[in-house]
């Protein structure tokens, strides 16, 4: 960063870690600022666009007495109300730097609202927050996604709304395969965030994994930043919206496993369990990767 952007700066706690993943360098990683106080929308804004990466948090004391942390959470060119994999991987920095929970659950506070977070498996789980819109896409939605897919509207057996904050748009395809072989069209898909996925087995039903594989269904995100169609490693909030529509509808069961980030050279895995019939709970693995100071 440039000096007049560094002047009046000063060191502060940082971690990047490796989230939906028990692998180094194998799931979504995040850019953590350990201590966020005094810093403008503007100079976090910054910060996030130069790390480059898909999210990067700045934590600060809770505004709620119900909170133990605050979060904010970049993306290039924006701040989001709520992510899935900065969640995860800002309570596990948090916890590693010493946060001490006030209860059994940990409680995150950040734009959308409350987030509880549980450690239960050796691992943390988020409770999904609620749509903000849901039910299926408007015809010439799913007629544009799928030239965006460059697929057929046939080749498209469900879809819905998985808005949670940030506007996510699911779209289910018959195989694992088909969602692994896609080739977005960026043009046609520009301006849309966008989650395909497809099942291990035939629609609405998961089949045995066989011998080698421990998940069950195979996922993909595309969004558009700075005006590029991107593709996200490993997506929790996703996989969140995807999981309320797919076990509402019975086309996942209670409990799976979403693999996310292969196209990519990735191998993230995105647990998935509902609890009672008004909470999903998304689990992931997070890995500490660079620990040390930023200036800022």
């Amino acid at each position: 960063m440039s000096a007049s952007r560094t002047s009046g700066s000063r060191r502060r706690a940082f971690a990047q870690v490796d989230v939906f993943t028990a692998r180094a360098y194998a799931g979504n990683p995040l850019a953590v600022v350990l201590d966020g106080e005094g810093l403008s929308a503007a100079q976090m804004q910054s910060f996030a666009d130069w790390t480059n990466l898909s999210e990067t948090t700045f934590l600060l004391p809770p505004e709620s007495p119900d909170a133990d942390y605050r979060v904010r959470i970049f993306c290039p060119g924006r701040e989001l109300a709520f992510a899935g994999h900065p969640t995860l991987g800002s309570c596990h920095a948090w916890l590693v730097a010493g946060g001490q929970p006030r209860g059994e659950v940990i409680v995150q506070q950040c734009e959308a609202g409350l987030i509880p977070i549980r450690r239960a498996a050796g691992r943390l789980w988020f409770a999904a927050p609620p749509r903000l819109r849901s039910g299926p896409l408007e015809p010439d939605e799913v007629d544009r996604i799928a030239r965006g897919l460059r697929l057929s509207v046939e080749d498209i057996v469900a879809h819905a709304w998985c808005d949670n904050g940030p506007r996510w748009r699911g779209v289910m395809l018959r195989s694992a395969d088909q969602v692994l072989a896609l080739s977005p069209d960026p043009a046609c898909l520009a301006g849309l965030d966008l989650g395909v996925i497809g099942a291990r087995g035939k629609v609405g039903v998961v089949a045995p994994a066989g011998a080698g594989t421990d998940y069950d269904f195979e996922v993909r995100a595309f969004f558009t930043a700075g005006g590029t169609l991107r593709e996200d490693p490993v997506t929790g909030s996703l996989n969140a919206a995807l999981a309320q529509w797919l076990i509402g509808e019975a086309r996942a069961p209670a409990r799976y496993v979403a693999r996310q980030g292969t196209a990519l050279g990735r191998d993230g895995r995105v647990h998935i369990e509902q609890g009672d019939a008004e909470t999903v709970w998304v689990g992931g693995d997070c890995t500490d990767c660079i620990g040390g100071e930023v200036m800022l």
